[in-house]
């Protein structure tokens, strides 16, 4: 009796270990654990080691456990939208090293810390859309560079660090609409990087300026040039540098990470000034091509005149030639002789 108490003892804690949590539906066949619109405050325990799929939204999540995802390694699809997540730790999905899609919409996030979300080689789609994100770190972590897809719309973003986009080199498709952008020195990097996106065959819904007012409701890739050019050299130097530079020089400026996160007063600091300088190529090419065609008629000039000099001087000595000629055939030889002399 008591071995086979023993034997239904291993077996009960065997299935309770691998079974279904109260409230989730679990479907072996599909692996997914369906775990939406349950109430749950947290990640339920005790989910089955060998889902793929796990659906959460739609409950009141608040926070996420250091090791709740510990017992589910296999994930590939984890979606946590509509919860109320405030914050998320970095390290918090570092298990999931399958994880393909994250989804963290409709969240009450504030911002992303550094390397939140490390260790994940295989994530190709994060959507953090629809939160109350006011920053962006530099780096998501590492090991996220197979990242295709990047949904930041809906937020408070005013800038986004242009290092954190060029160490997504996979980036296909990112959306930027409905944030609070601040078209000034601080955007320029994305303006850069985005230009050279697009070139390269990404797809993104753009990035419409919310300030200063002269630029509010404009599209930032049709802000022209020559109003950065009045942004402080450190600014344009860093911007203009090649990717690789430019993320060295960011990395060993002590004030980068606060740069443009001084109020209205820093922001004003940074406004271009009412009357750029013309250091745009159309302006460069245009000064050229005019000081061409004014060159070109001077010379035009220079050479009719030469031209019209050396027509009088040959129709003048013709004159002469015709005049003087009888003169010489009337003259006597003493007077012809005096004449050759004097031409002599």
């Amino acid at each position: 009796t008591g071995t086979w108490l023993l034997a239904w003892s291993v077996i009960l804690l065997a299935h309770t270990a691998h079974s279904c949590p109260d409230k989730c539906l679990c479907y072996a066949a599909s692996k997914t654990a369906d775990c939406k619109n349950r109430g749950f405050t947290e990640i339920p325990a005790h989910l089955p080691p060998e889902i793929q799929i796990l659906q959460l939204q739609n409950n009141r999540i608040w926070r996420i456990n250091q090791n709740a995802f510990t017992a589910t390694p296999l994930l590939k699809i984890l979606d946590l939208s509509n919860n109320s997540l405030s914050s998320v730790a970095p390290g918090t999905f570092q298990k999931l090293r399958y994880l393909q899609v994250l989804n963290l919409t409709r969240n009450l996030i504030h911002y992303i810390e550094n390397k939140t979300f490390s260790f994940l080689p295989r994530l190709k789609e994060l959507d953090l859309s629809s939160n109350s994100i006011i920053r962006l770190p530099e780096t998501f972590g590492n090991s996220t560079g197979n990242i295709t897809l990047l949904s930041v719309k809906h937020n408070k973003l005013q800038k986004m660090e242009r290092i954190l986009l060029e160490s997504l080199p996979n980036l296909k498709v990112v959306l930027f609409k409905d944030n609070p952008w601040q078209c000034n020195c601080n955007i320029f990097g994305m303006k850069l990087w985005l230009e050279s996106f697009l070139y390269r065959g990404g797809i993104s819904d753009g990035i419409i300026c919310s300030a200063p007012g002269i630029r509010k409701g404009k599209d930032l890739l049709k802000v022209p040039y020559e109003l950065f050019g009045a942004c402080p050299l450190r600014t344009a130097h860093v911007q203009l540098a090649s990717s690789h530079q430019h993320g060295l020089e960011h990395r060993g400026s002590p004030k980068h990470g606060h740069h443009g996160e001084l109020g209205d007063g820093g922001r004003a600091g940074c406004e271009p000034k009412a009357r750029p300088r013309p250091v745009s190529l159309r302006h460069a090419i245009a000064t050229v091509v005019i000081t061409g065609v004014v060159c070109g008629i001077v010379c035009l000039m220079m050479l009719a005149a030469a031209v019209y000099g050396c027509a009088y001087a040959a129709v003048t000595a013709k004159y002469h030639r015709e005049q003087l000629a009888p003169a010489r055939q009337r003259g006597t030889p003493e007077e012809k002789e005096l004449f050759e002399s004097s031409l002599a």
